[in-house]
């Protein structure tokens, strides 16, 4: 497949499946969960943060402080979340994950890689192995261009921009 337009198509088509299958089973493991999606986007946040104030929460969702902390507050009561003072700052808050909470978490990745592992196990030795190259050099790529595109962004979209996506994971 050397023609650049078939090759867009194909990698467009594969992203697309993998996206809507992969937004799919987190939707059904939320849902099972009684969160709303926002609580566990914050929860997500902490997973990969471990630590972040009420001021993170709210630049990362682009709502309110009032909003991220009615949110938070949820959380806590639920025992998901903790809220430390912040060592830097007596004033303020520090939210990380109960071991409810990282249970949790750890969960929904389980039930969202789950149809991963099944599709890998569908593929030949020989398929497996081609893919894991090719998807190898995907992820390189693909954390490049987004380092670069960082790298272009002001603090203040920096600060805002996906901060629990799992950079040292391929």
């Amino acid at each position: 497949m050397t023609d650049i337009l078939q090759l867009t198509q194909t990698v467009r088509l594969g992203m697309d499946l993998i996206t809507h299958r992969a937004f799919r089973e987190q939707a059904r493991f939320v849902k099972s969960t009684g969160l709303t999606m926002p609580q566990f986007g914050i929860l997500m946040q902490l997973h990969y943060r471990q630590r972040c104030g009420i001021s993170d929460i709210s630049n990362h969702m682009d709502i309110t402080i009032a909003a991220a902390s009615q949110l938070v507050e949820k959380l806590v009561q639920g025992e998901l979340l903790e809220r430390t003072e912040d060592p830097s700052d007596r004033r303020a808050k520090l939210l990380k994950l109960t071991p409810k909470g990282q249970a949790l978490i750890e969960g929904g990745l389980a039930a969202r890689h789950r149809w991963v592992d099944a599709f890998i196990a569908r593929l030949e030795p020989a398929e497996r192995e081609k893919f894991g190259e090719v998807l190898a050099m995907m992820t390189h790529t693909l954390r490049q261009v987004q380092e670069q595109e960082r790298a272009a962004e002001s603090p203040h979209e920096q600060a805002r921009s996906n901060p629990t996506f799992p950079r040292g994971e391929s």
